[in-house]
């Protein structure tokens, strides 16, 4: 990190959205640049060859020194004017208040828009996933699981989809620990609409978050990134009901990759929405048939009673080349210019690492110009 000053010159929260609005950047960019520069302040004071010297495209560091083009301009002042409103909040990678579980995983999240009790993020927290189209058990044993954690002081996380999300979002309201929901939208779109009075809800008694821009529409590719978010944040994460290729087991390999406890509840072996669960816990994760089992497991766990450093001096830590950009893929089928969007390189770049990949088995080519991560 340069040290021509000991203390980084405050930024505002124009300059920390102008920088995760900056085309080319990402999140790995920024964490890159944060890394080095300790500020938005600064990286926007840089100048083009420094910025590229810290680990960025050139078109990205050429961005950086120019002013936002439309529609990023627009979308910074809608973002400034949402956090007029009260209850609003934005939460900065490296900044107070940002939880130190999240700063830890790959590619952390530049900022984070919160609407409600930013507080619980940085509270112990068990993720809760599963099936949106849950069986009427499959949502009761997410709901009976949610509550008895959270009248435990756990927060539950989850990602407010329809089923096995929604049932624990609601049972996470029913005692202390409360609920997070980690949208794949912008934080003033709720998507499924089926779950707007359930998002309100949860503004109100909770906290509901998003990385992406104001008035970002749900697209498939913003949802893996969501489920890296849902990890993240958590000590653990519990599949209630999961198919064999469900989404659900994508958000259970990242928690693994991140270093949390996996859990799985088991269910009969004629059951399609026990498949997933199945595969998880022959993978190695926890059967649990109580909320006890998973809270004996999180007492052993250090990650259980995480906080965010004071000092607001929170770090990602790198990885390989490569195993940056498995990372950034997730597991759903995603082109090169969405992963050059995410920050893992320029298309140049990426064309020779996907093919490096391709020939190790790690990831398969598909049709469109898409490619997807294999689970091994």
């Amino acid at each position: 990190m340069q040290d021509t000053d000991p203390i980084a010159p405050p930024s505002s929260a124009s300059e920390w959205i102008r920088l995760a609005e900056t085309p080319g950047v990402g999140p790995v960019g920024a964490a890159r640049l944060l890394h080095e520069f300790a500020s938005p302040a600064r990286i926007f004071g840089a100048g083009a060859d420094a910025l590229a010297a810290a680990g960025v495209s050139r078109a990205a560091a050429r961005a950086l020194c120019q002013p936002l083009p439309d529609p990023a301009a627009r979308r910074l002042d809608a973002a400034l004017a949402w956090l007029e409103r009260p209850g609003h909040h934005l939460l900065t990678l490296a900044g107070p208040g940002y939880p130190a579980l999240l700063a830890a995983i790959h590619a952390p999240p530049t900022l984070l828009y919160a609407a409600g009790f930013p507080e619980l993020l940085v509270a112990p927290g068990v993720a809760i996933v599963g099936s949106r189209n849950a069986t009427a058990q499959g949502k009761a044993n997410a709901a009976a699981f949610a509550e008895a954690l959270s009248a435990a002081g756990i927060t539950i996380v989850s990602g407010l989809a329809l089923g096995i999300d929604a049932a624990a979002h609601d049972g996470g309201l029913r005692a202390a620990g409360s609920t997070i929901a980690v949208l794949g939208t912008g934080p003033d779109i709720v998507y499924p609409h089926a779950n707007r009075a359930l998002a309100r809800r949860i503004a109100a008694e909770g906290c509901v978050i998003s990385e992406c821009s104001l008035g970002t529409q749900p697209e498939r590719t913003g949802f893996p990134r969501r489920n890296r978010i849902i990890s993240g944040l958590a000590a653990g994460v519990l599949v209630v009901e999961a198919a064999a290729r469900s989404g659900s087991l994508i958000t259970a390999h990242l928690a693994g990759e991140q270093g949390r406890e996996v859990f799985a509840l088991p269910g009969s072996v004629h059951a399609p929405l026990a498949k997933g669960c199945h595969q998880l816990i022959r993978e190695g994760a926890q059967l649990v048939e109580t909320a006890d089992e998973i809270l004996a497991a999180l007492q052993r766990s250090p990650l259980a009673g995480a906080r965010y450093r004071p000092d607001g001096a929170n770090t990602s830590r790198p990885l390989p080349a490569h195993a940056a950009l498995l990372a950034a893929m997730g597991y759903e089928p995603v082109d090169t210019d969405t992963l050059a969007a995410l920050g893992a390189g320029d298309p140049a770049e990426l064309s020779g690492q996907l093919l490096t990949l391709e020939l190790a088995g790690q990831i398969e080519r598909l049709p469109g110009g898409l490619f997807q991560r294999l689970i091994r």
